[in-house]
C-alpha cells in the first residue's frame, strides 16, 4: 500500500495548527492550504482507508439523523401539548 497520502495530510496538519495559533492573514492563507491538502490527501489515499472513512462517515450520519429525528417528535408533542 503507497504511503503517498501522508505527506499531504502531514503538511494539512502542521497549517492546521498554524491556522489555530495565528490570528493574521496568514491564518487564512494557512486554512485553504490545509482544507486543499487535506482534500488532496484523502484523493490519494488507497481504497481501504476511503473505504473505511466512508464507513464512518455513514454511521456518524446515520446517528445524527436519529438524533434530529428524535429531537423533531419532541418538539411536536410539546406543541401539541401546548395547543391542548
Amino acid at each position: 500500500m503507497p504511503l503517498f497520502f501522508l505527506i499531504p495530510l502531514c503538511t494539512a496538519l502542521a497549517t492546521g495548527y498554524l491556522f489555530k495559533k495565528s490570528h493574521d492573514e496568514i491564518a487564512y492563507l494557512a486554512g485553504v492550504f490545509a482544507a486543499v491538502s487535506l482534500i488532496l490527501s484523502l484523493v490519494l489515499a488507497p481504497w481501504q482507508i476511503q473505504f473505511g472513512l466512508l464507513i464512518i462517515v455513514f454511521i456518524i450520519t446515520n446517528k445524527l439523523l436519529q438524533q434530529n429525528e428524535l429531537k423533531q417528535t419532541e418538539a411536536r408533542r410539546k406543541q401539541s401539548r401546548e395547543i391542548k
